[in-house]
């Protein structure tokens, strides 16, 4: 029981860790624009999927307006992003450029007949239940729908770095544990096996007396 008790523990650890690498890190998409335009958003139990107002205006509304990209995506699946700036906060993007994104967007509509598509890099998730759209982060064109993405060498080097601290505090932890917690619990273990000899011993000699 114990030790499925410590494997649930360690799977939903994991399981946490790998969503939040998911939702924070940057992802790339192949899509051609259709449309941009600006909506009144107000925000409920989702503000959590909601980056902060634009860095200089007013950030305590409830609600705001936010620019959207509509798009499609090569097999003809719509993909809606929002487009907020991060600005200080978290993730870490320092993104203060939403009004010229907006407009390079704009700028890179098409129509299917004259299909032009771009490499939409973004973070965050889509759904539509909970109505949450990722974040664009930037733009550009590329020769069509089959274009390479590119190397995502930041999350390479993220994720390499996470590893490798996850790594080192392990090392660390199992050479720690070996030199002090083990030795210890040991002897523990020892003194707890003397006391109960001892115990068992007195208890025998009450029962020959008897």
């Amino acid at each position: 029981m114990l030790g499925l008790l410590r494997w649930t523990f360690w799977i939903t650890i994991w399981v946490i860790v790998a969503a939040f690498f998911h939702y924070t890190l940057p992802q790339v998409d192949i899509v051609r624009i259709t449309d941009t335009y600006e909506k009144r958003q107000d925000f409920g139990e989702n503000s959590i999927f909601w980056a902060q107002a634009d860095v200089g205006t007013d950030g305590t509304l409830a609600n705001r307006d936010v620019f959207f990209i509509q798009t499609r995506r090569a097999g003809g699946d719509v993909m809606v992003y929002r487009n907020e700036d991060t600005g200080w906060g978290w993730p870490p993007y320092f993104k203060f450029d939403t009004s010229n994104l907006q407009a390079e967007a704009s700028d890179l509509r098409s129509l299917e007949a004259d299909a032009r598509y771009v490499a939409l890099k973004h973070y965050g998730w889509r759904n539509e239940f909970l109505t949450i759209f990722p974040n664009a982060i930037s733009v550009r064109p590329v020769a069509g729908p089959d274009a390479a993405k590119g190397i995502p060498w930041t999350n390479i080097i993220i994720l390499t770095l996470f590893f490798a601290i996850v790594w080192a505090i392990w090392v660390r932890w199992r050479r720690f544990r070996r030199a002090r917690i083990d030795p210890t619990l040991e002897a523990i273990e020892d003194d707890l096996a003397e006391t109960s000899n001892g115990i068992s011993a007195w208890f025998a000699s009450w029962r020959k007396k008897a």
